[in-house]
Order: C-alpha cells, then structure tokens, then sequence
C-alpha cells in the first residue's frame, strides 16, 4: 500500500478497503489493525473509537479530526522566503538583552549579518545527537579577549571528541575575527562550534556526515559584569564523567539541570563535587576561595573543565601577592568543609568574570558580604580586557 504521508498532497479518491490492508504509519493517525476508506479520506478504529482525518487536497492542509470532531491542526505549507519572513517576525518580536549581529557558517559558506538567516540543518549531527564542541571570547573596546586561549581548548575538544577540522587553525581564527569585523561588535561575546556536521540522522556519522562545520555567532550585550554577592546551592545533579567534563562539548543537559535546581532554590548556581566529594566547579563556572591565611585556592582542572578565565585570574593573582594581599596562590583538591570555612567565595567564568559568593546551602561565607580578594580580581580582569598585553587581546579591524 502507498504512504499515507505521501498522499497528503494528493486528490483523495474513494476506494474500497482490501482485506488485506494493514496500519498505516503516520503521525496524524492511530496505529490499527482495522482501517476502512470512506469518502471523508481514512477512518480507523481504536478501542472502540472513530478518528478520521480529512484530505483537502486544493488546499494542501491537512486537518486531525479525532473522536468529538475537535480539529487539532491546520498546519500551512510554506515557500522558503514565508520562512525566513516568519523567523525575521519571531525574533523582532522576542528580543531579549542580547543581540545577534553577525552568524559565519561553513554551510553556506560566508557571513549573514540578518538573525533570520542565523540557522543551522536539522541533520547536523550536533543538533540530534550533541556531537559537537564549542567554546567562547568576549568581546571588550572592539578588541578579542583571549581568543588564542579558547581557540587551542576548542581543539582540544574536537579532538576528544574525535570532529575534525573543516579547516585548519589559522583559517578558523581568521574566520572568527572577521565576523567580529562584519557585526562592528565593540562589546558582548564570540560563540563559535566546531561539528561532524549535517548529513544524516543516524547515530555514528561514519556513513553521511562528509564535511565538519564551523559556525559563529557575535552576540552583543551591553550589560554591566555584576559585583553583587550570590547564594549557591549543592547540586544534587550527577557530574559529568572526567572525560566529558574537560571537554566543553554541547551535551549541557546535566548543566542546565543543575543551573535550574538553583534557580528553583532561590540561588545563582549549583556546585559540582566530584566522586571523591571534593569541590568541582558550577554549572558553566569554576569556583575559588581564599582562606583564612590569605591562599586563593581553586580545584584542579584534572576532572573539571580547564577554565580560560580561571587560568587568568591565577596569573593576574600573583600581582596582588607582590603587593601582599594575598599571601600564596594555590591549586589543588578542596574539600566542601575548606570551602564553606573560607573567609571568601567566588564563581570565576568568562561570562560573569569575577562573581562574589556570600551563603553556599545554610553556611554564610566569611561575614557574609562581598570580600576585597573576590573586587580585586574583578577589577584586574576588566583592567585586563581593556589594556592587557598583545597574548590576550586581539584587535579587530
């Protein structure tokens, strides 16, 4: 027997049922033994009861009419420019802080400065099976912050996760800053991703992903980095695997849940503790404290995702051990009681910097305010980003 999705475009004629008819497949219709034709379309019975669907074929719509005659959809067919008029409306009609001004996909093969047109296939095997790995620069005084840096860890992941490179690196990085040229970005963020890339839906990409993808999007936000203290909570989220965690892969599921669990306590973040129960990191941030003899301190990187702004933060950290604010800085394993005891908390990460934390679950950090050590290396990150030396900061034409 013919599809039943097939003839969806089709002019329905009635025919008589052949006894040996079996279910039809379709999402519109209930799987049955017992299917009949009428001259309405098809008409199936299920535990006793009737759904039909009814064909208009001038129209090209198709209408789900299930047992109170209720329609439940009356879905358009569209040409290519309806969709893009359709997505352009969408995305006027939902802006938020952020603005996209500029996309670069290898797909296509160039730069879209248009939101609409910021797409990428369904069959990319990023987005059905999270193959792929992406990372992010900000963006300060028309200048890239630490692209090299997030470039070689982006590489990292690709390579652990066995994608190779649709180009190699000096072309990706010249790809990247000129898409940062194209979107005139002066401040707000570069996300780039590196994937297998479209080709199919089946799960190794062994048979119909030929060409990995590099896509880009500048986003642009004029928001002020935030110095207020946070609340943090203990995730109650498995942690990722050390394999998948030092990998900055898109499989964020177990990040988004954690970020929601503190949201629903009341709290910023959630903080990971490893399978030894020492401190790991935040849901898309590391973690630091200094303690009681002045020692800024941070988990290694062995099990948690190497952080670029964390690797910063201890290399800027050793000035303000010259000056004596500080009396040592030190990486290594730190249990939840160091932690929660520490005269200072803060959440360290490329999209928030330097963030202070004052309360983690009950236990009140320090006196429970913003601490000097956490506004300092706020302050020398953003002194940083705007006049840092050549390895961090990258101008964009």
């Amino acid at each position: 027997m013919a599809s039943f999705s097939a003839s969806l475009l089709q002019p329905q004629h009635p025919t008589p049922a052949k006894s040996s008819d079996v279910s039809l497949q379709s999402p519109l219709l209930y799987r049955t033994n017992l299917p009949f034709r009428s001259l309405d379309g098809f008409r199936f019975l299920r535990n006793g009861s009737v759904s039909t669907n009814r064909i208009d074929a001038f129209t090209h719509r198709a209408q789900a009419v299930i047992d109170s005659g209720v329609e439940i959809s009356d879905v358009p067919i569209l040409t290519a420019s309806e969709v893009v008029e359709r997505l352009r409306s969408s995305r006027e009609n939902s802006k938020g802080k952020q603005e996209f001004l500029a996309m670069y996909s290898s797909v296509v093969g160039g730069i879209t400065t248009d939101p609409a047109a910021m797409v990428i296939p369904m069959d990319d095997h990023m987005v059905h099976r999270g193959h792929g790995v992406f990372d992010t620069a900000a963006i300060m005084d028309g200048h890239l912050y630490e692209l090299d840096q997030h470039l070689d860890r982006i590489l990292r992941s690709a390579s652990m996760a066995k994608i190779t490179l649709p180009f190699d690196r000096e072309t990706i990085r010249n790809i990247l800053i000129q898409t940062v040229s194209a979107s005139r970005c002066q401040k707000g963020s570069l996300r780039y991703w590196l994937s297998v890339g479209p080709g199919d839906f089946q799960l190794s990409p062994s048979s119909g992903c030929h060409q990995p993808a590099l896509y880009a999007i500048v986003i642009q936000d004029q928001s002020p980095f935030d110095s207020k203290g946070v609340r943090v909570v203990t995730s109650s989220i498995p942690i990722k695997p050390p394999q998948f965690a030092t990998m900055k892969s898109v499989n964020y599921l177990p990040n988004v849940l954690s970020k929601m669990e503190a949201e629903e306590k009341g709290a910023f973040a959630a903080i990971w503790l490893d399978e030894d129960g020492f401190i790991a990191e935040g849901p898309n941030m590391n973690v630091g404290f200094v303690t009681k003899e002045k020692e800024l301190l941070m988990p290694r990187f062995d099990k948690i995702l190497s952080g670029c702004t964390a690797k910063r933060v201890l290399t800027l950290a050793e000035g303000l051990v010259r000056e004596g604010k500080l009396g040592s800085v030190t990486v290594r394993d730190v249990s939840v009681e160091e932690g929660k005891q520490a005269d200072e908390m803060m959440l360290i990460g490329s999209g928030i910097l330097v963030r202070p934390v004052v309360q983690w679950d009950e236990q009140v950090i320090g006196d429970g305010k913003e601490g000097p050590i956490s506004q300092a290396l706020l302050n020398l990150i953003l002194d940083d980003m705007k006049s840092g030396p050549p390895t961090v900061r990258v101008a964009v034409p």
